[in-house]
């Protein structure tokens, strides 16, 4: 699938779109079984009337499912302000935008936005970058294995290069895919070798990648991965990762301007010499 490069990992076992097709063709179908439906005690109209609302309490229970995965980030950041990287945290307030404030010493304010699956314009485009922030990045937390890694990411780059290239106000400085999935059996991560017990759970270094900077003119953007931001190796740090190693598990996005076409480049790095990239 197109992007699948843009990550260095790949779900396993993660079932095909035929397969999930073929699992919606039988949910429907089931209300043409009236035999089992009785034998559940069940009409065929009890099912067909009663199923939009099971879809949705199904959904429900995903939610609610999601929202405590989403509590492994939280105690991340706990984690790096008990080690002392981060000396003070800042915690999103119900009601309000999903915003984490880091404070690193002699640095200043690093704003994480915590969204779900890229694919979404609501995970990819909907938000500003806070006035106070020095540097801002997207968290994406994606508990789907409905396409690969890189795949989602990719979706999630080309609407932020449409944002990019808008005339909307505010750019990201980086990108960060990773959640409770990474590093498990349905998701291995190749630098699981670096991984951290983080409130239980054994955590690998996230995958991050550096926007482009937005300037003026010009027909590249990041093409060549040159530029360098703070938080990444603040954040590889937690994991044993020095400050000279960092740039070797830091990725990037690139755009460049080709006549009247745009192009996108994007490279995962997960250790010295270790690395995809994806172009289109």
């Amino acid at each position: 699938m197109a992007g699948d490069e843009a990550a260095p990992c790949r779900h396993a076992g993660a079932p095909p779109e035929e397969v999930v097709a073929r699992v919606a063709e039988v949910v429907s179908a089931l209300a043409q079984n009236e035999a089992y439906l009785s034998s559940q005690g069940l009409s065929a109209d009890e099912y067909r009337r009663a199923l939009p609302a099971a879809i949705e309490r199904l959904r429900g229970s995903s939610a609610a499912s999601n929202a405590s995965r989403r509590r492994f980030l939280a105690a991340l950041f706990e984690e790096m302000q008990v080690r002392g990287i981060v000396s003070q945290l800042e915690r999103p307030q119900y009601g309000d935008d999903t915003v984490y404030r880091l404070t690193i010493p002699q640095f200043g304010d690093i704003a994480v936005i915590q969204k779900g699956c890229p694919d979404g314009a609501h995970s990819s485009v909907r938000w500003s970058v806070p006035d106070w922030a020095r540097e801002t990045y997207l968290w994406w937390l994606c508990p789907s294995l409905a396409a690969e890694p890189g795949a989602h990411i990719l979706k999630g780059v080309n609407r932020l290069r449409q944002r990019f290239f808008s005339e909307l106000p505010g750019a990201i400085d980086g990108i960060i895919f990773h959640n409770d999935l990474c590093g498990t059996q349905h998701r291995p991560c190749p630098k699981a070798d670096h991984s951290i017990t983080v409130d239980g759970m054994r955590i690998p270094p996230p995958c991050v990648y550096v926007m482009p900077e937005r300037t003026a003119g010009g027909t590249e953007w990041n093409w060549d991965g040159s530029r360098r931001l703070r938080f990444p190796a603040v954040l590889l740090s937690m994991f044993g990762i020095s400050d000279e190693r960092a740039s070797t598990f830091t990725g990037y996005v690139g755009f460049q301007r080709r006549g009247g076409d745009l192009r996108t480049t994007l490279t995962a790095r997960f250790g010295p010499g270790r690395s995809t990239t994806f172009r289109a």
